[in-house]
């Protein structure tokens, strides 16, 4: 019962650059090796503490895309090395989930266009309280799990470890990926990045980025 809540007030505390010293204090407490078997399999008895498959995999997504943000040096490094562990098995895990959710966001995303359509055949106007209803709908279908783990994507393949680098690719060239969709889909994150925040912290961030997918 207690890990729910433990992992929505971690998430919340590892988050955005004020969440910097918890990120490091987490790797130095040693709770790599407590996250990272929560990210390899999700618990079956989430429902019954009241949390969903896709929530719990957004918290520990979260988790792990703060720490590739804030982490630096050895923290860094025990993070990374982490995802090369046991031929690569993390980024196994991780292509699962993005193939996962990139079906159920294309699935809504096919539907809301087929509304739209239907909307403006009939002569009904697209206002901005409708886009943001759709944009809504995206995010309960997974869009924001799915913007978390092309995160995680693009930053491991731009730690300069080659092995990792090799095997997103691989593993998105074996299933039909599309380099193409991961850049469209962080983009997109990039744009709707640190709602309510500074607006010198969105627009580095926005910049930073948009420098990891030049490399991707």
């Amino acid at each position: 019962m207690s890990r729910t809540s433990a992992l929505k007030v971690l998430d919340h505390g590892m988050t955005g650059p004020e969440g910097t010293d918890n990120c490091h204090k987490f790797v130095d407490i040693l709770g790599l090796r407590t996250v990272f078997p929560l990210f390899m399999k999700t618990p079956k008895k989430m429902k019954k503490a009241g949390l969903s498959e896709k929530e719990h995999e957004e918290h520990v997504s979260s988790i792990i895309s703060s720490m590739l943000r804030n982490l630096k040096a050895q923290q860094r490094s025990r993070l990374l090395s982490k995802f090369t562990e046991n031929d690569c098995e993390k980024v196994d895990r991780l292509m699962e989930l993005h193939f996962t959710y990139l079906e159920a966001v294309q699935q809504a995303d096919k539907r809301i266009e087929g509304e739209k359509h239907e909307m403006v055949r009939r002569g009904e106007i697209l206002d901005d309280g409708l886009e943001d209803e759709f944009y809504l709908r995206r995010l309960d279908a997974g869009l924001f799990v799915l913007q978390l783990i092309c995160y995680i994507m693009v930053e491991i393949s731009n730690s300069g470890i080659a092995q990792l680098h090799q095997r997103v690719h691989q593993i998105l060239n074996l299933r039909g990926g599309s380099l193409k969709v991961v850049r469209h889909i962080m983009r997109e994150y990039a744009e709707s990045i640190g709602d309510g925040k500074a607006t010198e912290f969105k627009e580095a961030e926005k910049k930073r980025i948009m420098d990891l997918l030049e490399n991707f």
